[in-house]
C-alpha cells in the first residue's frame, strides 16, 4: 500500500515539473550577423513580467568578440560578458515587463561572423502571446531658455541742409581760369542726398518758387521737420516742386571725389559720380552716401563769366537700440522605443 502511494506522488511530482520547467520555449529571434571591424550591433526586444530569457551566442571562426551585453531600457544591465566566442544557454529571468537591447561590440580590425539565438519561456498562458517586437516614435522635447534680445527703440530722421553756395566760375578768356571746386561731406547715417544746381539769377529764382510752393502745400511735413524744402523732399522721394529752366546761361557740373579734383582742373580724363550741361538741375541721390564729394564747375562762355547756385541735403536716419529678455523655446527631437501589447 505504502509503496503505491510513493508511486502515486513521483508521478504527480513529475507532471507538475514538465508542465512548469518543461515549457517550449518560444523563438524570439534567431539571426547570424556580421559585425564590422571595430563595428557595434544593437538589437531591441520586448519581454513580458516573469519570462525567462534564453540566450545563445556564437561566433562561426571561434573568435573573440569584445563585449555582449543586455541591457534593460533605459540603462539597467543585466548581463556583460567580455572576450567571449560562445554562450550557452545563458537564462535571464525578466523582473518587470520592458524593452531589452542586446549589444555586440567588436574591437578587432577584422569583421566577425555571429550565430544569435534568442527565445523565452513566458511565466504563464497569458504571457504566451506577448508581441516582442519593438516599435520607434518621433518624441519633441521643448525645453525653454531666457536670452537678450536687440531690438528698435526708435528712428530719428534729421534733415542736414549741407551746402548753400554762390560760386563765381569765369569765362575761357579770364585769366582766372573757367574752372571752379568745391566740397562737401555726408554726414553719418546718410540713407539719401540731393542737390540743385542753378546759373544766375534764373536759377536761384527757380528755386525759391519752389520753396514758396513747398511750404504752402506741404506745411505739415515742414513743420514736421526742420530744414525741410524742396531738396529734403526730392531726397525722401517725395516732390520737390522744382521745375526746369529752359532758357538762360549753362555750366558744365560734375560731382567726383578728391581723387579727382587734380584731373579735372589739369584738363585730364577723370572720373565723375554724376555731370550735366544745364541752366538748372536737380537730382535725388542713393548711392554714394559716404564720405566728402566735390562740385567741379566749367565755364564754356568765351565772354560771360557765370553765377552758380549750389545746394546739397542729406537725410540721416539714426537708430536707436535696446536690449530685453525673450523667452526662446527650443525643440529637439528623439526616437523613443515601445510596445504595443
Amino acid at each position: 500500500m505504502k509503496k503505491t502511494i510513493i508511486i502515486t506522488l513521483i508521478t504527480v511530482y513529475n507532471l507538475i515539473t514538465v508542465s512548469v520547467v518543461g515549457q517550449t520555449p518560444i523563438d524570439v529571434a534567431e539571426n547570424t550577423l556580421k559585425i564590422g571591424a571595430l563595428g557595434e550591433e544593437e538589437f531591441y526586444y520586448g519581454f513580458a513580467e516573469g519570462d525567462q530569457i534564453i540566450f545563445n551566442f556564437e561566433e562561426l571562426k571561434g573568435k573573440e568578440l569584445k563585449e555582449i551585453e543586455i541591457i534593460e531600457l533605459p540603462n539597467s544591465s543585466k548581463f556583460m560578458d567580455y572576450k567571449s566566442n560562445k554562450i550557452e544557454n545563458k537564462t535571464i529571468t525578466i523582473s518587470t515587463t520592458g524593452i531589452y537591447k542586446f549589444r555586440f561590440s567588436n574591437s578587432a580590425m577584422s569583421g566577425r561572423i555571429c550565430k544569435v539565438k534568442i527565445q523565452r519561456i513566458p511565466a504563464n498562458e497569458s504571457t504566451k502571446n506577448f508581441n516582442t517586437s519593438v516599435y520607434w516614435k518621433t518624441v519633441n522635447d521643448t525645453t525653454f531658455t531666457t536670452v537678450e534680445e536687440r531690438y528698435l527703440i526708435s528712428r530719428d530722421t534729421v534733415v542736414h541742409n549741407i551746402t548753400d553756395q554762390l560760386a563765381k566760375v569765369h569765362s575761357t578768356t579770364n585769366a582766372n581760369g573757367n574752372k571752379t571746386t568745391f566740397n562737401f561731406t555726408l554726414p553719418p547715417n546718410t540713407v539719401s542726398w540731393s542737390y540743385y544746381v542753378g546759373v544766375d539769377q534764373a536759377g536761384q529764382e527757380a528755386f525759391d518758387q519752389a520753396v514758396k510752393e513747398i511750404t504752402s502745400k506741404a506745411a505739415p511735413v515742414v513743420s514736421k521737420f526742420p530744414g525741410y524744402g524742396p531738396l529734403a523732399a526730392l531726397a525722401l522721394g517725395s516732390a520737390s516742386y522744382i521745375s526746369q529752366i529752359q532758357q538762360g546761361e549753362d555750366i558744365d557740373y560734375y560731382i567726383c571725389d578728391r581723387n579727382n579734383v587734380n584731373l579735372f582742373l589739369s584738363g585730364q580724363a577723370f572720373y565723375y559720380v554724376k555731370k550735366g550741361k544745364v541752366i538748372n538741375d536737380f537730382s535725388r541721390m542713393t548711392t554714394n552716401l559716404k564720405g566728402s564729394y566735390h562740385f567741379c564747375l566749367s565755364n564754356d562762355n568765351a565772354i560771360t563769366g557765370v553765377t552758380v547756385t549750389v545746394k546739397v541735403t542729406a537725410i540721416a536716419v539714426t537708430e536707436n537700440f535696446g536690449t530685453r529678455p525673450i523667452e526662446k523655446m527650443n525643440v529637439t527631437s528623439r526616437q523613443e522605443a515601445y510596445l504595443k501589447n
